[in-house]
């Protein structure tokens, strides 16, 4: 099997420059680290701003160095619309909701991030106390806040602290910054490495690794045969699942998804498949356990994604449609049951000539799941 080329013609602009690309990835990697970001306008790095710290990752040390450069006057927990709304409160379509920290503790302020965690019932979890902490905060600012938090795999909920100026040696980055980032990622995938890896029922198999700009999980295409660029390729979006790929997990369909994608591949002689790093519908996979978590207590997947704050689904398919245009492709019938695969490839030049059904039975664990996605996703599911 041959190597694939690389299509650069085919590749935008980036968005971000070089520099501001790695301040988004550097401040992202400080909140990992439940470290300190100064969030300011570009072109006032030195001026005001604000601290932001991940409530998921806020500890006793961090929020004491957050109101030590802040002198604790104005600090609020950011939250998202579908988070705010989970708790009751008033909250326009995706508009952030600020609360004023005063006098909440710690362990407070984690239980309010996220509904999934292991700290004992509140009672300043009522609508009416939390309606009167409600607070004004600049949109633009709250936006890449959470944004920020979201690119970081963490719960989607900032604390933030006003203050006149950088604290030296805290990483700085702009709302503009972060905005343009996810897009800027998507167009520079870099390959890295291809192999062939013969699987069982598809032995003239290649798997290509695509890394992201910020050198994280890569994105890998699995080319099963050896697929015309000339006329449209079968082709499957398929996001990781560790649970239901790797484990066999009964709670969703994604393992036979999978394996029924390369068996499909297989009959027809050839094929791709995208496998995309982004678990549970864009969230990762420890939000993917919070959001089980309230499963089990009675939620669908919408709502749990809702209740920890994320939106019902958190993917982009610009990755994908990148990887296709690196390996020479634009045209490709889609296995999919997802409408917004089709619409969302086709606005990043991917032209998808037939959706091809690909759906599976219930196995006895997965038929509320399933019929989620048929609801409250719009997915189309003919057996």
């Amino acid at each position: 099997m041959n190597e694939f080329p690389v299509n650069s013609s085919l590749r935008g602009p980036a968005a971000l420059d070089p520099d501001s690309r790695i301040a988004v990835e550097r401040a992202v990697a400080e909140l990992r680290r439940a470290c300190l970001v100064f969030l300011c306008d570009a072109e006032a790095a030195k001026g005001p701003g604000y601290l932001l710290l991940s409530a998921e990752n806020a500890d006793h040390e961090a929020l004491a160095a957050l109101h030590q450069h802040g002198q604790d006057q104005g600090t609020c927990l950011l939250l998202t619309a579908p988070r705010a709304q989970a708790l009751g409160l008033d909250s326009e379509a995706n508009t952030p909701l600020a609360l004023d920290c005063t006098g909440l503790s710690l362990e407070e302020i984690v239980q309010l991030a996220n509904p999934a965690g292991d700290s004992k019932a509140l009672a300043l979890h009522n609508r009416d106390s939390l309606a009167a902490r409600i607070r004004p905060f600049p949109q633009l600012s709250a936006e890449a806040a959470l944004e920020l938090t979201k690119l970081a795999r963490l719960l989607p909920a900032a604390v933030m602290q006003p203050i006149s100026q950088r604290p030296d040696g805290i990483l700085s980055v702009s709302p503009s910054q972060i905005q343009h980032y996810r897009s800027t990622a998507a167009l520079m995938l870099k390959q890295v490495a291809s192999a062939e890896v013969p699987l069982l029922g598809a032995e003239n198999t290649r798997i290509v690794a695509f890394r992201p700009a910020d050198g994280g999980r890569e994105h890998l295409a699995i080319i099963v045969g050896s697929p015309r660029n000339d006329h449209p390729v079968l082709t499957r979006l398929h996001s990781e699942c560790f649970t239901g790929d790797l484990l066999r997990s009964l709670r969703c369909d994604c393992g036979d998804q999978l394996r029924g994608a390369i068996e499909a591949m297989t009959a027809e002689g050839a094929g791709i498949l995208l496998y995309l790093a982004q678990e549970g519908r864009g969230i990762g996979l420890v939000n993917k356990l919070r959001a089980y978590r309230l499963q089990d207590q009675g939620a669908d997947t919408l709502e749990a994604n809702e209740a920890l704050g994320f939106d019902a689904d958190e993917r982009i398919y610009e990755p994908a449609a990148e990887m296709l245009k690196h390996l020479g492709y634009t045209r490709i019938r889609l296995l999919t049951n997802n409408p917004e695969k089709v619409a969302d490839l086709a606005r990043h030049g991917i032209t998808v000539e037939d959706r091809v059904t690909h759906s599976f039975p219930s196995n006895g664990h997965n038929e509320a799941y399933l019929d989620t996605k048929a609801r409250r996703f719009g997915h189309m599911f003919e057996i």
